[in-house]
């Protein structure tokens, strides 16, 4: 097969079209055409439908990406690393996270490890859904408590856990009464919470009488007095410690675990080594304080 051919394949596939290729190497688009249609006829296959405005990949042409763009990735990994040497992190890496550890977090974490490695080319994208790695070319991504996939490996790296908490202002319902709630989302139908508390396990009945689309907006609308809600501790450390929301009580149940994951059948690449090593280091013993603290920080 012819490798420079199946790498030109490869960026076009990736950019969805020759002209958005050629913009983002600097080619010539009548050579990224070309060196395509000459792969296809050494292949005697056709890869991609060519539109008047849009590209698109046939059946065999998204099998040959799939398959063939991680190994070419992992051959430039190691004619890098040969080139300079040694394993030395260096080249683009591109990262999925989800929106509110994003919001508390990613941007200190992006910034210090942009500072330990200069020549990683860290991207960092925010999404809740759960990403296709390799059609989108993530290398890793961060989910919260994510479903198995034979697919993706990798390891917890930090804890959070749900608290109830209020305004200082909005007292706890007598026994039997409903409390006003602000829940994220539409998906919450729940009437009542279990929490636990000092003096033990409790229930109390929820009114949800505020939908907000993100947990930032249920703390901001839960410091206004609006109501009480379950929220991270990360998100809301400060607000205890500086007495701007109470805390009712630990949502019962098992807490919140951050993976990073990868592709199970790519070699694992410096530069995700690398930023895993720098989450052991930020969060080296994964506990839901210690993100609270890294926040606070």
């Amino acid at each position: 097969m012819d490798l420079p051919a199946l790498a030109d394949f490869i960026l076009v596939a990736r950019h969805g079209g020759f002209g958005r290729a050629a913009r983002a190497s600097g080619r010539p688009k009548a050579t990224l055409s070309r060196r395509v249609a000459d792969l296809e006829a050494g292949l005697g296959l056709r890869l991609v439908e060519r539109g008047a405005r849009t590209l698109q990949l046939t059946q065999e042409g998204r099998a040959l990406y799939q398959r063939s763009a991680p190994l070419l990735g992992e051959l430039d990994e190691v004619a890098a690393a040969l080139a300079v040497g040694g394993e030395r992190p260096r080249g683009r890496l591109r990262i999925s996270a989800p929106l509110l550890f994003s919001q508390v977090a990613m941007g200190k974490l992006a910034a210090g490890f942009a500072l330990a490695y200069p020549e990683v080319r860290l991207e960092v994208t925010t999404e809740d859904r759960a990403v296709d790695m390799v059609e989108e070319g993530i290398d890793l991504v961060i989910r919260v408590n994510p479903a198995a996939d034979e697919n993706l490996v990798g390891r917890i790296f930090l804890r959070d856990r749900l608290l109830v908490v209020a305004s200082p202002t909005l007292a706890r319902p007598a026994d039997g009464a409903a409390v006003p709630a602000v829940v994220r989302g539409a998906a919450d139908q729940d009437t009542a919470w279990e929490m636990n508390t000092s003096s033990g396990a409790a229930r109390i009945a929820v009114d949800p009488v505020l939908r907000l689309s993100s947990l930032v907006m249920v703390r901001d609308a839960v410091r206004a007095g609006v109501g009480a809600a379950r929220l991270p501790l990360s998100l809301v450390s400060h607000d205890l410690v500086a007495g701007t929301l109470a805390h009712w009580g630990d949502v019962a149940g098992p807490e919140t675990a951050l993976w990073a994951l990868y592709p199970s059948r790519r070699l694992l690449s410096a530069r995700v080594s690398a930023f895993l090593d720098y989450l052991k280091a930020a969060f080296p013993t994964g506990r839901a304080e210690e993100l609270a603290a890294y926040v606070r920080g």
